[in-house]
C-alpha cells in the first residue's frame, strides 16, 4: 500500500473521476480487439500487444470506478482494491516487465501462451459485471481516505 500512497502524490497519478460507464465499455472492447489483433503476429509486436490488450482490460475496471491514473504502475497497484488475485496482479507486472524488456532493449521475448491474457481478460469482464455502486463506493473510500492524510 506504500506504492498507492506515493501514487497518490503524483501529478498523473491516481485520480478520482466521474465514473464513467461509456468509456470503460470502449476500453473493453478495445481490449479485445487488440486480443484479436495479435492472432497472427509474433516477436515483439505480440508481447507489445498482449500488454496493453491486459492493460486495457484492466484500465476498463478502473474507469468504470471512477478512477484516473496514467502512470501504468499506478494503474497496476490499483488491482489490490478490486477482486484481483496475487497471481494475476504478479502477471500484469511481469508482462509490464516484458513489454518493456522487448520495445526499449529489443530484448527476444516470447509469449508462453495467450490462455493467460486471454483469461485475464475475462477476469477483468467478470470483476465489471459484478462492480455494483456499492463496491464502487467502498473503494472511491479507501482512496479518498488516502488522499486525506
Amino acid at each position: 500500500m506504500k506504492k498507492l500512497n506515493w501514487c497518490l502524490k503524483q501529478n498523473k497519478g491516481i485520480k478520482l473521476i466521474k465514473p464513467n460507464n461509456n468509456l470503460s465499455e470502449s476500453y473493453i472492447k478495445d481490449a479485445d480487439k487488440t486480443l484479436e489483433n495479435t492472432k497472427n503476429i509474433e516477436g515483439k509486436w505480440e508481447i507489445i500487444m498482449t500488454y496493453y490488450a491486459c492493460y486495457n482490460a484492466l484500465y476498463s475496471v478502473i474507469i468504470k470506478a471512477g478512477i484516473q491514473s496514467e502512470i501504468h504502475d499506478c494503474t497496476i497497484e490499483l488491482m489490490n482494491l478490486f477482486r484481483f488475485k496475487k497471481e494475476q496482479i504478479e502477471f500484469m507486472k511481469e508482462l509490464k516487465e516484458k513489454r518493456i524488456k522487448t520495445q526499449y532493449y529489443l530484448e527476444e521475448i516470447k509469449l508462453k501462451s495467450k490462455k493467460e491474457v486471454q483469461e485475464f481478460i475475462l477476469n477483468c469482464k467478470i470483476i465489471l459485471d459484478d462492480l455494483s455502486s456499492k463496491k464502487i463506493e467502498r473503494i472511491r473510500e479507501v482512496i479518498e481516505a488516502k488522499l486525506k492524510k
